[in-house]
């Protein structure tokens, strides 16, 4: 087995084990840290594939973006449940 085998093998349980911990977390803000997790490792993974650009849109899009927006999601929401 070649090394790069090994750390496509790594990657992929990584990513199942921070996938089912995001699912089952108690905590909303623990969820979208996993998922951001998640999503840097699927980084790692297409840039192991040799697919850059596809690991360039996840990194913005799947990290930054969509963290960005759950966290301000989660913030206003209980903002908004704090008001009545």
């Amino acid at each position: 087995m070649q090394i790069v085998n090994i750390v496509e093998i790594v990657v992929s349980v990584f990513l199942v084990a921070f996938a089912l911990i995001a699912v089952f977390s108690k905590n909303l803000i623990s969820s979208i840290i996993f998922l951001s997790i998640m999503s840097m490792l699927a980084v790692v993974a297409f840039t192991l594939f040799r697919a850059p650009d596809v690991a360039i849109t996840e990194a913005v899009v799947g990290s930054g973006l969509i963290t960005f927006i759950f966290v301000i999601t989660i913030r206003t929401a209980k903002k908004a449940g704090g008001k009545k």
